[in-house]
């Protein structure tokens, strides 16, 4: 039973990394004066300052999507224990969240310290899922 409960949890972290490109694309918009819904990838080519950047931290997001959501699925398959699943999938989720906030505010160094924790954390899953 509590593995179910844990493996209820890991779909949630997937749904929210599954999100995360779009809160980024609306960060990216919001309030944009002459959007342009037409062409927005025209548009947004054009964005300079934190829009640019969210747009940036949208299309990493689309990156490290399938690799995590891979890497539970397989750890989860691979009978890696729950509790440690369970965090590794969150201490993502939270990596993933300072990423964003680092990109979107020009915190580079910082960014690329929560990039590097949360990529480790997704090899981490890659392991479980082989021992």
């Amino acid at each position: 039973m509590r593995f179910e409960t844990q493996l209820d949890t890991l779909v949630f972290a997937i749904l929210i990394v599954g999100f995360m490109p779009m809160i980024c694309a609306v960060i990216a918009k919001w309030g944009a004066q002459g959007y342009d819904n037409h062409n927005p990838r025209a548009w947004m080519a054009n964005q300079e300052g934190f829009r640019a950047r969210a747009n940036a931290a949208q299309q990493n997001c689309f990156e490290a999507f399938p690799f995590f959501a891979v890497g539970v699925m397989l750890a989860s398959l691979g009978g890696a224990d729950g509790d440690l699943l369970e965090s590794v999938g969150w201490f993502f989720v939270a990596m993933r969240v300072a990423y964003i906030a680092c990109y979107v505010t020009d915190k580079a160094t910082l960014r690329s310290v929560f990039w590097a924790l949360g990529y480790a954390a997704v090899i981490y899953l890659y392991v479980l899922a082989l021992y």
